[in-house]
């Protein structure tokens, strides 16, 4: 995080731990009023990989699920990095922002994903680096968001995805129950902008954020999760971050063989968790009934929930979901119900088809 956008959200009111907002002062309220109204959230949580060159697309082409020909200062992509088993170290969303691809992942995720996808450069003149400090980043949302933003951005993105570039910002409309929003820019401007939203919006910390990704079906790839799915156990493919016309990339051919050939036995869902426990990417689901060798699911991620308890997204075993039956970690865990999701199936492979 810049230093000086990091004393500015201090002078703000926000509460800072390990170079991310944790709350502005009453996290239980900043819960609450993500379902309904108007908030504000620094995105410093999410670090920034920018890919320079003259090969940067046919690079990226290479190496991600999605294809790279889409995103251009009009349209950005979620989209995935995968091992040559199809098995995903990092998921993200990539955005072009004058000459410049960025892909906004955790923080968490960016050392171990820069380091390993700068091995595959070999003689592509690309240059690969932690842009986190070149632009600061925050999210709107709310029913008004829309309204209140344009009141101050002259060009807003009109469906998910999309993305504009107006008075000096990035904008980039993402999916959610409610109108979601993340804007890209330098400084000054988004001091700037972040004082025109303050006077109407609630702001967050970052943990709303996340519940709000967790509502809208959007799995999150941590450290403690790479490598365990393939992106379709993800959902990927349900969110538009997988192309399955684009050609070759690393791990493709057990992603394209899943999607074609496969029967999918997990995939992921959303779930709620009764207990008041911290609950982390990568504790195992429990089921009494399961016959999977390979236990019932796993978590994604997971965020405190308003109403009580905690609620995640799990990829999970699809029997063992039916059933419903499920508990976390052991037989003497916390009971889970699985939820709906803000999609189906049916209905996106209906749409892809």
């Amino acid at each position: 995080m810049k230093p000086e956008w990091l004393d500015f959200l201090k002078d703000a009111g926000a509460e800072i731990e390990d170079n991310q907002v944790t709350s502005f002062g009453n996290l239980q309220r900043e819960q609450r009023v993500i379902h309904s109204g108007l908030t504000i959230c620094d995105l410093s949580h999410q670090g920034l990989i920018s890919v320079d060159g003259k090969d940067a697309a046919d690079f990226l082409q290479g190496q991600l699920t999605n294809d790279i020909r889409d995103v251009s200062e009009q349209h950005s992509q979620l989209s995935a990095y995968c091992t040559h088993k199809g098995r995903m170290l990092a998921n993200f969303r990539i955005f072009k922002r004058d000459e410049s691809f960025y892909l906004r992942l955790p923080q968490s995720q960016l050392e171990a994903t820069l380091k390993r996808i700068n091995m595959f450069i070999l003689m592509s003149k690309v240059s690969i680096r932690d842009a986190s400090n070149a632009l600061v980043r925050i999210g709107v949302s709310g029913p008004k968001a829309h309204e209140q933003l344009s009141s101050i951005i002259s060009a807003l993105p009109a469906v998910v995805d999309a993305m504009t570039r107006a008075n000096g910002y990035t904008i980039i409309k993402c999916p959610g129950t409610l109108h979601r929003y993340e804007i890209y820019g330098e400084l000054e401007a988004m001091k700037t902008l972040w004082g025109q939203l303050d006077v109407n919006a609630a702001p967050v910390g970052a943990s709303c954020w996340e519940g709000l990704d967790i509502l809208a079906g959007i799995p999150t790839i941590y450290p403690q999760t790479a490598e365990a799915f393939i992106p379709q156990m993800a959902n990927m493919q349900l969110i538009n971050g997988v192309s399955f016309q684009k050609g070759c990339y690393t791990g493709q051919e057990i992603v394209a063989r899943m999607q074609y050939l496969g029967k999918l036995k997990r995939q992921m869902f959303r779930i709620h968790i009764d207990t008041s426990d911290v609950v982390n990417p990568g504790e195992k689901l429990f089921g009494k009934a399961s016959t999977s060798g390979q236990g019932p699911g796993e978590i994604v991620n997971a965020q405190m929930d308003s109403e009580g308890g905690y609620t995640a997204l799990a990829v999970i075993n699809i029997a063992d979901a039916e059933a419903n039956n499920l508990q976390l970690n052991d037989e003497n865990g916390p009971r889970i119900s699985v939820e709906t999701l803000p999609y189906t199936i049916e209905e996106k492979q209906k749409a892809s088809q």
